[in-house]
């Protein structure tokens, strides 16, 4: 039956390979149903109701890709989305994590009409490959930045211990506030002060004790890396006071499933998506936060697909050909994008941030994994995680911090596909790159990358190059930046 199913056989793969690779693969990634509730419960969102909508995403959305598209790819909230979800639309524009969740769900409904409409290959084809490796650099600064900030090793004091960023908000203890003073606080009087780490401090050295331990396992390539320094951190915290060792009735399964009720669905209730279209600016605000977590989402899943299918044999030349030029869903990576799409639907259905193909999929294809038994064995591991509910509020925060900065490490490579002599690319790449963690804003950043593109060609003479796609996104980006300066 497995056999037929999956055509395990025909993918040169046996069954154990399979169940091999699934381990491998859950047992890499784990470390999420940990770190995302950690970020999202920062917005106010109930810490164990987004565990568990994590797991129901995470098996959903990998149940999908290996039985509909019979790949081995596993997906689950995606770590640059949290920060996106958290940071900017919550702590930066202003609106409430249900508003939030109501763009997770709006996200993923047209990421599944433009899939099924083929319209994304057009997107994908008009947007330059430079462009396409800044934003998912810029996201690993993005994400690296807040993760040394969450560690306690990077403090600014600015009026007073605020951050004060392009909107005229400040982050104090997590939360955002008013800033009086606005981007002059930055610019104009020169009241930036960096704050050195103390290391005398129990949870910064925690903090530093789990980066180095986790460094030490990344480049030993010890599998399961991320989910052991979780574990390691959250026990070398208890006799440092850090860890919370109590574990109250609260905490229970049963309980999660009460919280859970608090964040299933409220994306798409009167407090949710439907109260953000009040005003033009709010309109504006929506389709740019479309626009942006679309476009990550979309370069990230295809960015996985090709840079781990390919040497695997998963996808051929003429699956990548098909999925540019063909009609219909015959290509593998047709169906893999239409899975990555649904998952990010549903998260924003049950109360969790839009899904990514995880790169850490690639430790269970390197273990053999071809089909889509692989993933079906990871969202049985995601399953039977749920009875972790009540260790949750046991890890503590600096555990997760230093996951971060290392993913925005390693996302970092793709600064090395981009040609920094050629100044027409390193312009808009630099200011897509580097704008995104300076602004705290994965849109900004996106924005600022476009907006100078089209200046670059324009300078040079090469206004043909401007794909229409690219007019109309950056079009949407200046309304923003109008409505934020007018109103």
């Amino acid at each position: 039956m497995l056999e037929n199913f999956f055509k395990l056989s025909a993918n040169k793969t046996t069954v154990r390979t399979e169940v091999v690779a699934g381990i491998t693969t859950f047992v890499a990634m784990a470390y999420i149903i940990f770190l995302n509730p950690a970020i999202l419960s920062l917005t106010g969102m109930p810490n164990q109701g987004v565990f568990l909508a994590t797991i129901i995403t995470a098996v959903v959305g990998t149940l999908i890709m290996g039985l509909f598209a019979n790949l081995p790819y596993a997906l689950a909230p995606s770590i640059g989305m949290q920060a996106f979800f958290t940071y900017t639309i919550v702590f930066a524009f202003g609106y409430t994590w249900k508003q939030a969740l109501g763009v997770v769900f709006l996200v993923g409904l047209i990421d599944v009409i433009i899939t099924l409409s083929k319209v994304r290959s057009i997107i994908v084809k008009s947007i330059p490959d430079q462009l396409k490796h800044a934003i998912a650099a810029g996201i690993g600064v993005f994400i690296a930045y807040i993760g040394l900030k969450n560690a306690g090793f990077l403090n600014f004091i600015v009026d007073g211990g605020n951050i004060v960023t392009l909107n005229d908000k400040a982050y104090h203890a997590g939360q955002a506030v008013s800033a009086p003073h606005g981007i002059n606080s930055i610019l104009g009087n020169g009241s930036v002060t960096p704050e050195i780490a103390t290391f005398n401090n129990p949870t910064v050295l925690l903090a530093l004790i789990g980066f180095v331990l986790l460094l030490i396992l990344v480049v030993a390539k010890i599998k399961g890396a991320f989910l052991i320094s979780v574990i390691a951190t959250t026990i070398i915290g208890i006799p440092m006071g850090v860890t919370n060792t109590h574990i109250a009735k609260s905490d229970s399964l049963f309980h999660a499933f009460g919280e859970l009720g608090k964040v299933f669905g409220a994306g798409v209730g009167p407090d949710g998506l439907w109260s953000m279209f009040t005003s033009v600016h709010s309109v504006v605000v929506v389709i740019l936060v479309v626009l942006s977590m679309g476009l990550s989402g979309l370069f990230d899943a295809v960015g996985t697909f090709i840079g781990t299918g390919i040497q695997s044999g998963i996808f051929s030349e003429a699956d990548i050909k098909e999925f540019y030029e063909g009609e219909g869903f015959k290509s593998k990576m047709d169906r893999g994008l239409v899975a990555d799409t649904f998952g990010t639907m549903v998260a924003g259905l049950t109360g969790t941030t839009n899904v990514t193909t995880f790169i850490e999929s690639a430790t269970g294809i390197q273990a053999g994994g071809r089909t889509g038994l692989t993933s079906v064995v990871v969202a049985i591991g995601f399953l039977l995680s749920s009875f972790a509910a009540p260790l949750i509020n046991v890890v503590p925060g600096v555990a997760t911090a230093p996951i971060l900065v290392m993913v925005g490490i390693m996302m970092m490579n793709e600064f090395r596909q981009i040609d920094w002599d050629d100044v027409e690319i390193a312009i808009p790449a630099f200011f897509t790159s580097i704008f995104m963690a300076f602004s705290y804003s994965i849109s900004y950043g996106i924005a600022a990358g476009f907006i100078f593109y089209i200046v670059v060609k324009l300078a040079s003479r090469k206004w043909n190059e401007i794909s229409p796609v690219i007019w109309i996104i950056t079009f949407f980006f200046l309304m923003n930046f109008v409505m934020l300066a007018i109103l």
